[in-house]
């Protein structure tokens, strides 16, 4: 069958078309796929939709629709605001209708879910993350969150996990107030693309793999993940977004990991465990497309 799929980024919308055989057991070949620039919700809406109805034509149609969203969202089934963003700090997006507006348009079930989440699942169907029950995807870009997989499924509740807006102890010499327009200094804050940008007036993909930042990243990072484990006890770690997907950031988090529990968890005291429990996604840049179009599958 043919799946449309939509990984709705803050500054980006990636839009595709999937062909899933059977019951999805195998990854789905990716048909098309176009970036959208985020910019105010009425045109970014439209373009991935005329996309999407463009593409399409020569693949008989699509029958359904996935798209995993920077958040937060309403995730709540029954609420009238559920597919909507909700307090995003991204201007205009405020109570945007984002899958209300893919089922008015083309009529056909709408699965919808936050960006991690999407990408969780898709790694968990597909990639670095399968057969393993319980887990932890952390995205690194323009924000940061997470999507946490326990017990063979994603975790819900009252909205969804904020991986990203949890505070964090600072280092003593980092003067930097952070970024984020809630909380100043929490994980995101410090840690975001944003964040290092505005601390090191350079693009963090313009930073050379020795500069002193990354130290920092990863530092952060690590005090973030070793958090998570002593709350929901992950089996491994998958560190994505364009930020998270750094050459060797995963490694550095991976130990520094270790030196912050400092033996606590016994497993994360293993050199040979250790050096593999945080990782890149297996499905690298197309993990949050890919699962997108999985959230069909649940």
């Amino acid at each position: 069958m043919i799946i449309a799929a939509i990984e709705a980024g803050g500054t980006k919308f990636i839009v595709g078309l999937v062909r899933i055989e059977g019951a999805g057991d195998v990854a789905p070949a990716l048909l098309a796929r176009a970036s959208i620039p985020t910019t105010n919700p009425a045109e970014t809406l439209k373009a991935a939709g005329d996309f999407l109805e463009s593409a399409s034509t020569g693949h008989g149609g699509f029958g359904a629709l996935g798209i995993g969203s920077f958040g937060p969202v309403d995730l709540r089934p029954s609420s009238p605001g559920w597919g909507h963003v909700t307090t995003t700090p991204k201007p205009g997006w405020s109570g945007a209708d984002v899958a209300g507006y893919f089922h008015a348009r083309f009529g056909i079930p709408v699965s919808f879910d936050t960006d991690v989440n999407a990408a969780a699942y898709g790694e968990y169907r597909w990639g670095g993350a399968k057969g393993i029950q319980d887990f932890i995807y952390i995205t690194v870009g323009t924000g940061v969150g997470g999507g946490v997989f326990s017990g063979g499924k994603l975790v819900h509740g009252l909205s969804h996990p904020e991986l990203g807006h949890i505070r964090i102890h600072r280092d003593s010499d980092d003067r930097f107030e952070g970024c984020c327009p809630y909380h100043g200094d929490c994980l995101e804050g410090l840690a975001a693309g944003p964040a290092i940008s505005t601390r090191w007036k350079m693009q963090a993909q313009d930073l050379a793999p020795d500069h002193v930042a990354w130290e920092l990243e990863a530092g952060y990072l690590a005090k973030a993940v070793a958090t998570f484990c002593l709350v929901v006890s992950p089996q491994l770690v998958l560190l994505g977004g364009g930020v998270g997907m750094r050459e060797g950031l995963a490694e550095r988090v991976s130990i520094l990991v270790g030196k912050e529990l400092a033996g606590y968890v016994p497993a994360l005291a293993d050199p040979a465990f250790l050096s593999s429990f945080v990782r890149r996604p297996a499905l690298g840049a197309d993990a949050g497309l890919l699962g997108s179009a999985a959230l069909t599958l649940v």
